[in-house]
């Protein structure tokens, strides 16, 4: 009769042969057989009783170890691009191990949130305790609900938030994470549709009280993915921080940089002043300084906070709060320049002539110390002949500078001719309880333009500066309209009396002359819309592009780097050109630039979109007490289901549905982008005066709905005939074959 193997012999046997581990294995391997088995199975439930095994299936491993075939869930790349996974199911005892994915050709691409099936190796002497083989991707990405939860006797169901999302979701009564009746929640799909043909979802987080006016913007932050939250890691790292002294900066204290912010700014990441230059070959030409917060001094790469901001990609900020791309310890202590106190900073020392022209420009890394913290508002005024106490002292060595530095950069300006739009931006203003108090629209000072005029030349010194260093960056990238964009355009414009010229190679002077010529007319609004219609996104990346709307051969972010993530690395290349100190551009970081810079340009597209849809709930919560008023506005977009209108009080957006425009069929035409009835020959296009009827605004998703009462002044008269069944592609008499929609449903 075989001998039964100890329990340590059993252990062992199970570390070196993980792959077969089960009863059947053992006993084989160990020559037992028969009634001898009964004792292999007792020695096997003690093992697991005592937590050294775990029985998986018919499989026994350690609890502490990975089976080598396991199912992982993936996460998003770390600062280096490496692609790492969590076990989906862990047993053991303090945190799950972390796993490497070590991806080849042929692989799927994954993403996070992808669950894999992969085959498993131990590591030793790493910071990841295994490296994972893909053998297959297990389903995709779960999909995310955010959405009001109705309970029900048995389970309930949410009602999605998103606009245009008319589906529910069921929730079973095991999955409803104790929400509440009428509670935010966020939800994840939850396997195949019930038998009513509904889909199924598990609550994965409650969020509270939908109504409550702090709740726009949280509903925004896990709509869009935002992370709010810091780990314990970086948190840990910021707060260890101290000041940064004089050595190896030049000392700046002395010079009375001040900075000029929004009257209500969570941070203050840039400084200014301006000087007579000196230089006799520059008579009338002035030295500008441009301070900005030495972020790379304290965020180095690779580190926690690094990995952090990496993610974040820039700072999004909503009417009621900021999500911050740094902890506040950062953001708004040591990193901000706050009055009277010493800061870090690296400066760009900008020579301008008389004509406003930069000729010349060289970089410092100072300790300075911030004379004045100053609003837009007051700077206006003092410059307008009414300065207050914190101004009238800063008048004659300081703003009156500035000013006059700002007046030779607008000659410049002039003859460079950026991209001039007239697009007011939407100011909402919150009561003390977070809720919309007006709705206002920002108004443009000279205080504003200087601020912007410095910026932008620093930020061309930059660019400049690293690219003849042989340095490589991250370049702020806008490039031309497409051809067929700027075609539309050309038809909008011929349709509004106007001429936009063809065959020749366009520039920014090009569509200027197009919105002078529209300025003052009906047009004026829908030109400017067109023309920010056919732009391209601007993005980051290392190749030197150029910057379209600017008009610049040369352009990178390097004044916000407490916000953005792209000026912390044009920092850090700063550093690693003049060779200042360890905490420049690394020899990694430069291999992962385009990396980086997708990431970073998706992150910012995200913040915009978050932040606008926060805005749209913002509107429709301060509408939704005005249902049933007649407001003015003009027609914004046209598609098949509608028209958008954007109201000329707020500048909110509303649809039209075709629904509410009478029961006949609507002809859509995507080249002219107008909606043109059937029966009575109404016809909407985009720029056209409207008087509309709000019909509905739904906060929770920012939703308006409008019914149509004039046109361009008219009364519009709607069909009455009755609806028929839709005959997809049938023209009109005499004319081309178009595509038809009715009225939905």
């Amino acid at each position: 009769m075989a001998r039964i193997p100890s329990k340590d012999e059993i252990l062992e046997w199970i570390s070196t042969d993980p792959t077969k581990a089960s009863k059947r294995d053992i006993a084989k391997a160990f020559g037992i057989k028969g009634a001898a088995r009964i004792d292999l199975k007792r020695l096997l439930k003690e093992l697991e009783a005592d937590g050294q095994l775990q029985k998986r299936k018919r499989t026994y491993r350690d609890p502490d170890q990975l089976p080598p075939v396991s199912v992982l869930q993936v996460n998003a790349p770390d600062a280096d691009g490496d692609l790492f996974a969590t076990p989906a199911e862990w047993q053991g005892e303090g945190d799950a191990p972390r796993v490497l994915i070590i991806q080849k050709a042929g692989d799927p691409g994954l993403g996070a949130g992808d669950r894999i099936l992969a085959r498993l190796t131990q590591v030793k002497d790493e910071t990841h305790a295994y490296e994972a083989r893909v053998i297959r991707r297990i389903g995709t990405n779960p999909i995310k609900i955010l959405g009001i939860f109705r309970k029900a006797a048995e389970g309930g169901r949410i009602v999605p938030i998103d606009k245009g999302a008319d589906r529910e979701w069921r929730v079973a009564p095991g999955a409803t994470h104790g929400a509440k009746d009428g509670e935010l929640v966020e939800a994840e799909h939850a396997g195949p549709k019930d038998r009513m043909g509904v889909a199924r979802a598990r609550i994965v987080t409650r969020l509270g009280d939908p109504s409550q006016p702090r709740a726009v913007s949280l509903i925004a932050i896990h709509q869009h993915g935002l992370r709010d939250d810091f780990p314990d890691e970086a948190i840990a790292e910021a707060d260890a921080m101290t000041p940064a002294g004089l050595a190896g900066r030049e000392d700046l204290r002395d010079v009375p940089l001040i900075t000029i912010d929004p009257a209500d700014a969570r941070d203050h990441d840039d400084a200014v002043w301006a000087e007579a230059d000196t230089d006799p070959k520059n008579a009338g030409g002035f030295i500008l300084w441009v301070a900005i917060a030495d972020v790379a001094h304290y965020i180095r790469a690779g580190s926690a906070l690094d990995r952090e901001a990496w993610e974040r990609g820039n700072s999004t900020y909503f009417p009621d709060r900021v999500v911050p791309m740094l902890p506040d310890r950062l953001s708004g202590d040591l990193c901000s320049l706050h009055e009277g106190v010493e800061r870090a900073c690296v400066v760009a020392k900008l020579r301008i002539d008389t004509k406003g022209e930069m000729i010349g420009h060289s970089f410092l890394r100072g300790l300075m110390k911030s004379k004045a913290s100053l609003n837009y508002q007051e700077v206006q005024a003092a410059i307008d002949g009414a300065p207050n106490e914190k101004t009238a002292p800063l008048m004659e060595d300081v703003l009156k500078p500035l000013f006059s530095a700002y007046e030779a950069l607008t000659k410049a300006r002039a003859r460079r001719q950026p991209l001039e739009l007239d697009l007011p931006e939407r100011q909402i203003i919150l009561s003390e309880n977070g809720r919309v108090q007006s709705v206002a629209f920002k108004e443009r000072l000279d205080a504003h333009r200087l601020i912007e005029e410095f910026m932008v030349l620093a930020n061309v010194a930059a660019a400049e500066t690293l690219i003849s260093k042989r340095t490589p960056l991250l370049f702020r990238i806008h490039e031309e309209p497409a051809v067929e964009k700027l075609d539309a355009l050309r038809e909008v414009a011929g349709a509004a009396g106007l001429t936009l010229a063809k065959g020749q190679v366009l520039k920014t002077q090009h569509l200027n002359r197009l919105l002078q010529a529209a300025a003052d007319t009906d047009a004026a609004e829908l030109i400017n819309m067109s023309v920010l219609r056919s732009m391209t996104q601007a993005y980051y990346g290392p190749e030197h592009i150029g910057h379209f709307g600017l008009a610049l051969k040369a352009y990178a972010h390097f004044t916000s780097p407490i916000r953005r993530y792209a000026d912390l690395v044009v920092h850090r290349a700063l550093v690693r050109a003049h060779g200042w100190g360890r905490d420049r551009l690394t020899d990694a970081e430069i291999e992962r630039l385009h990396a980086t810079g997708e990431q970073i340009s998706q992150t910012e597209r995200r913040s915009m979109e978050a932040e606008r849809d926060t805005t749209d709930r913002y509107l429709a919560a301060f509408l939704s007490e005005r249902v049933g008023a007649e407001l003015t506005g003009r027609i914004s977009g046209v598609q098949r289901f509608g028209a958008f209108v954007r109201l000329d009080e707020t500048g909110a957006d509303g649809l039209i549905p075709i629904r509410a425009l009478g029961r006949e069929y609507f002809h859509f035409d995507r080249d002219a982008q107008t909606l043109e009835g059937t029966d009575t020959g109404l016809t909407i296009g985009l720029g056209q005066r409207v008087m509309v009827r709000l019909a509905e605004a739904v906060p929770v998703t920012g939703g308006l709905m409008l019914e149509l009462l004039e046109l361009e002044g008219a009364a519009v008269k709607q069909s009455s005939r009755p609806m028929r069944r839709r005959t997809r592609g049938k023209p009109k008499k005499g004319g081309k074959k178009r595509s038809v929609s009715r009225r939905r449903k």
